[in-house]
């Protein structure tokens, strides 16, 4: 594993004040890290995995079901997880009607937050904790103050939901493919940060890799990676053609050094994986 330790060893290049970075393999082993796997870093928007997980516990418990309507007239729970339901971004305003364009939205996270708790009668960051933290072992992961961006972890804890991701035990294998596939094919929309896309192609609280371009993996992922990454600096991607998936967590926000360093570096990892 020495060529992937000096792959995630670049990650310590970054113009970044601290960084955790950690590659876990198929079967929920750390293969390789770099930094402190305990040190809690804010997530940004890799908090949307997170809350999509417990979100998708409560469909198959039956406090939900995908196709109930939630958020503006005619958009459903599978909507607001795919970022197809027509909110804004940051308001409750409807741009698109429900399912014709890729709108990535905080506000469609909120409502479904919102959603759950008059669902369950249980506060969305405890049901979080219950449904998924907790049996995880993650002890350090929060969702705070928001289920689109409120999330705090470690290297560590996120190490364990990549494994998660890559071998369930919380949810039927079934509901993790749809999710980490493609719903709602064909939606043109504008992926943060790497501008208008074609097909912004987004599972259930997943991003998909599929044909983007440009993109924050490296060139060498596949078309099925799923993941997020965060304006807080923070990424999780899976790609399974590999069998691996990574953990990187900064805290220097977002910028044009991640747009420059990260896609190097999942490369540069990719093709460690590939030569072990």
């Amino acid at each position: 594993m020495a060529d992937l330790r000096s792959a995630l060893g670049d990650a310590r290049q970054w113009p970044v004040p601290n960084v955790s970075v950690a590659v876990v393999t198929a079967d929920g082993t750390v293969a390789a890290s770099v930094g402190e796997q305990d040190r809690t870093y804010r997530l940004a928007s890799v908090t949307k995995p997170l809350s999509a997980y417990a979100v998708l516990v409560a469909v198959e418990e039956g406090a939900l079901r995908l196709d109930q309507p939630a958020g503006p007239p005619g958009a459903t729970v599978e909507h607001l997880l795919a970022h197809a339901a027509g909110y804004d971004f940051s308001s409750r305003e409807v741009r698109a009607d429900p399912g014709t364009r890729r709108l990535y939205s905080n506000t469609g996270f909120e409502v479904l937050g919102e959603l759950l708790e008059a669902e369950t009668g249980i506060a969305f960051a405890d049901y979080a904790r219950e449904a998924v933290f907790a049996p995880l072992g993650m002890t350090a992961t929060t969702i705070g103050d928001s289920p689109a961006a409120g999330g705090s972890s470690t290297a560590a804890d996120l190490s364990r939901f990549a494994a998660e991701l890559q071998d369930p035990r919380l949810l039927d294998r079934t509901t993790l493919a749809t999710a980490t596939a493609v719903v709602f094919p064909g939606l043109r929309g504008v992926l943060p940060g790497f501008g208008s896309q074609r097909e912004n192609d987004w599972g259930l609280g997943f991003e998909i890799r599929a044909a983007k371009s440009p993109h924050w993996t490296g060139a060498d992922n596949s078309p099925a990676t799923f993941g997020h990454f965060g304006q807080s600096g923070t990424f999780l991607w899976v790609d399974p053609a590999v069998s691996a998936a990574v953990v990187a967590l900064t805290d220097r926000a977002f910028g044009d050094w991640a747009v420059q360093a990260w896609p190097a570096f999942s490369d540069g990892v990719i093709a460690a994986l590939r030569e072990s």
